[in-house]
C-alpha cells in the first residue's frame, strides 16, 4: 500500500506569517524607506505573483502586500546551508529550483501548492539587477503561467536599486515603493499567444532606475561597484577599485563619483555616462563584441577565492580556503600549474551563475562548484565571458544574452 504524500502547505506557515508580519512591516519601513501598498483585490483568491528583483528583502515586501502565506521559488543555494536551510524549510517551505537549469521538479512542486490552495511568488529575472534596470526574463515563464491557470499579479518594486544596489554592502537612506501594478486574469492570457503574454509580463515588470528620482544618502555610495563593473569606457577590460563615493579605474587612473541622485560624475573630467544603467549597457555591448581568441593563450583575469562543492539541498563542502582562479576565453582554471589544478573548459560546463554579491557557481559534470571571493571579487565577468564564448560557439556571434 502506497504512503500518502505529505501536504506542502502547513498550518504553521500561516501562523508564522502572521507573527512576523508587523515586526517585518516596521523594520521594512525603517530600514528600506519602502511604502508597501496592500493588495486589495485578493479576496481569498490564489495568485501567481511575479516580481522584479531589486533588493535582498523583496520577498518580504511581497509578503506584506498579500494576506496569508506565500510560497516562493528559491535557488538551491538557499537549501545547501545545513541546519539553516532545514529551519527555513520548516518555517516557510520555499520551493527549490535549480538556477540556470530546467527544473521539472520545481514545476511539479508548484502544481502541488496550487492544488492545495496556495499562492506562489517568484522573480522571473532569476537575478537581482546589477544596473537598476530589470534583467532578462526567460520566456519559459509563459508556459508555467498557463499551466498554473492562476490570475497573475505583477508586483513592481521601484527605488530599490537606489536604496540597496546589488553590488553594495550598505542600505542607503531613500524612498521605495512596492505594489501590484496589474493583474492578468486567466481568461485574458488564455486567449493570447505566448509572445503576447511574455510582452505583458515584461512591460509590467520593467523598471529602469536610470533617472533622478529622489536622493539616496550613504557615505560609501560607490563602494564595491567593482563587483558589477569591469569594463572602462576609456581602456576596455580593466580592474576597478572603490572607496567612499569614488570608484577608480586602475588602468587609466580616472575617478568617478557616485552621487546621491544615482548619477555618475567624473572627477576632473566629463564621464561618458550619467547613470549605471548606461555604463552597464556599454559593458554588455563591449563583451558582446569581444574577440576571445587572443585570450585562449593569455588570461583575461586572475582572482583568489574559496572553493567549495555544493551538495544540492544539503550542504557545502569547502575544498580550498584560498584558491587561485584564472579566467581564459574558453575555460576557467583553479590553481593552474599546481598538483591540485582543476580545469573547467567551457564546452564541458552546463552553466555558470552568479549568486548574491560575490559568489560564482560552476555546473560541471553533474557537480556544482562554488567560488566565493573577497569583498571586491567580481563574479559577473566569469558569467559574461562564459556566455559570450557559448554564443560564438553556437555561431551566434551577435547574441546578446550574457547570463543575466
Amino acid at each position: 500500500m502506497s504512503r500518502k504524500k505529505k501536504k506542502w502547505m502547513k498550518f504553521r506557515h500561516r501562523v508564522i506569517t502572521e507573527i512576523v508580519r508587523w515586526p517585518m512591516y516596521f523594520y521594512s519601513r525603517w530600514k528600506y524607506g519602502v511604502t508597501i501598498e496592500r493588495f486589495k483585490g485578493q479576496t481569498g483568491r490564489q495568485y501567481l505573483i511575479l516580481l522584479n528583483h531589486q533588493t535582498v528583502f523583496d520577498q518580504f515586501f511581497v509578503g506584506l502586500a498579500f494576506k496569508g502565506p506565500l510560497y516562493y521559488l528559491a535557488t538551491e543555494d538557499i537549501f545547501s546551508n545545513g541546519w539553516v536551510s532545514t529551519l527555513i524549510r520548516y518555517l516557510v517551505a520555499p520551493i527549490p529550483i535549480k538556477k540556470q537549469a530546467t527544473d521539472v521538479a520545481a514545476v511539479i512542486n508548484c502544481m502541488r501548492v496550487v492544488k492545495e490552495g496556495g499562492s506562489i511568488a517568484l522573480a522571473p529575472e532569476g537575478n537581482r539587477t546589477y544596473s537598476g534596470k530589470t534583467e532578462y526574463i526567460n520566456p519559459a515563464i509563459v508556459p508555467l503561467v498557463k499551466k498554473m491557470k492562476l490570475p497573475v499579479a505583477l508586483f513592481r518594486i521601484e527605488g530599490g536599486y537606489g536604496v540597496q544596489p546589488r553590488w553594495s554592502d550598505t542600505i542607503r537612506k531613500g524612498k521605495m515603493r512596492a505594489y501590484v501594478s496589474r493583474v492578468i486574469e486567466p481568461e485574458e492570457y488564455s486567449e493570447l499567444t505566448n509572445e503576447a503574454v511574455y510582452s505583458l509580463i515584461c512591460e509590467g515588470l520593467n523598471v529602469n532606475e536610470g533617472s533622478v528620482r529622489g536622493r539616496f544618502l550613504d557615505r560609501k555610495s560607490a563602494e564595491y561597484i567593482e563587483r558589477a563593473m569591469y569594463v572602462c569606457p576609456y581602456c576596455g577590460l580593466s580592474v576597478l577599485e572603490s572607496s567612499g563615493d569614488i570608484v577608480r579605474c586602475t588602468g587609466c587612473d580616472r575617478r568617478i563619483r557616485y552621487l546621491p541622485t544615482k548619477e555618475l560624475e567624473g572627477v576632473g573630467f566629463e564621464f561618458a555616462f550619467r547613470f549605471m544603467t548606461e555604463w552597464y549597457d556599454y559593458q554588455c555591448d563591449f563583451v558582446n563584441q569581444l574577440d576571445l581568441s587572443p585570450y585562449v593563450e593569455k588570461p583575461l583575469y586572475q582572482d583568489s577565492a574559496r572553493l567549495s562543492e555544493v551538495i544540492v539541498y544539503q550542504k557545502k563542502n569547502i575544498l580550498r580556503q584560498e584558491a587561485r582562479i584564472t579566467l581564459y576565453g574558453d575555460r576557467i582554471i583553479v590553481d593552474e600549474g599546481s598538483e591540485r589544478e582543476l580545469r573547467f573548459p567551457f564546452e564541458e560546463i552546463s552553466a555558470v551563475s552568479v549568486l548574491g554579491r560575490n559568489k560564482l557557481n560552476i555546473y560541471h559534470d553533474k557537480r556544482i562548484y562554488q567560488l566565493k571571493g573577497d569583498k571586491r571579487f567580481n563574479a559577473l565577468k566569469y558569467v559574461n565571458i562564459y556566455y559570450r564564448s557559448k554564443n560564438i560557439d553556437r555561431g551566434d556571434g551577435k547574441g546578446k544574452f550574457l547570463g543575466l
